[in-house]
């Protein structure tokens, strides 16, 4: 039973995910004849959602930013006020180029796969 917890941990549980996800797309294509109805909507569907996504990203990313940099100017010398702007302004950064990397992998992928 120990054994069994020790391997579904998050990170082994997201590896087979991404596997799994994988492991479809690939096969999809060799199993089928052709794209089917119910694929085609899929894949129209998860587009809409990335594009959704990373067109409110863009602004939540500068309105992040802009708290970040108004948080360190107003902050008057205080110490803690001043690290939680910079903190704000580096993870939003961050988190805004992650989201930019992964539609970029996505967008790759999707190449690769398409042809």
């Amino acid at each position: 039973m120990k054994q069994f917890k020790k391997f579904f941990t998050i990170n082994n549980l997201f590896i087979i995910f991404i596997l799994i996800i994988i492991f479809i797309f690939i096969f999809s294509n060799v199993s089928f004849a052709a794209y089917p109805k119910l694929i085609t909507t899929l894949s129209s569907a998860f587009e809409k959602i990335e594009s959704w996504l990373v067109s409110l990203a863009t602004p939540a990313a500068a309105v992040a930013v802009a708290t970040g940099v108004f948080m360190k100017k107003f902050s008057f010398g205080d110490d803690e006020r001043m690290r939680i702007g910079k903190k704000l302004i580096r993870t939003s950064l961050i988190s805004y180029a992650l989201i930019l990397v992964v539609d970029l992998l996505l967008s790759t992928i999707q190449n690769l796969l398409v042809g």
